[in-house]
């Protein structure tokens, strides 16, 4: 759709926040028991959480470098790699087929990071203020 065109940067930016924002929420819910405090997967939340702790950490810091957009090209490579591990090591194993795993969320966050680390952090970022991006500098 043609008409959307200009409106690339700041539906990018809409797309990177809402994303980082919704990642690092499912790692305060891991590390502080926010948002109902219960993981849907049934993982263990606090710091005896093992793997799911780390995983926490890794979600929370990501998500809100990708939110602000701060160094978002490795903090998405680092989130969708994440997420990568967390299809294959908590969901794979019930079946290969997302749907029939519940492993879709895993996949999508694992490929719209990805997209992120390829793209960058966009006009509309810390990073992109401390370019100085111009109109003339779409990315």
């Amino acid at each position: 759709m043609r008409f959307l065109e200009r409106f690339i940067e700041p539906i990018y930016a809409l797309f990177r926040i809402i994303f980082g924002l919704l990642f690092a929420s499912h790692g305060a819910q891991k590390l502080f028991g926010m948002f109902g405090g219960v993981d849907k997967q049934g993982m263990k939340l606090g710091p005896d959480a093992g793997l799911g702790y780390v995983a926490g950490w890794i979600e929370l810091v990501t998500g809100l470098l990708i939110a602000i957009g701060l160094f978002t090209g490795i903090a998405a490579f680092l989130a969708s790699g994440t997420m990568a591990a967390a299809y294959f090591i908590g969901h794979a194993s019930g079946g290969f087929w997302p749907l029939v795993n519940q492993g879709e969320m895993a996949v999508l966050y694992c490929f719209a990071f990805l997209y992120m680390a390829a793209r960058g952090s966009g006009r509309y970022s810390v990073d992109g203020m401390r370019r100085g991006t111009t109109t003339a500098d779409r990315r």
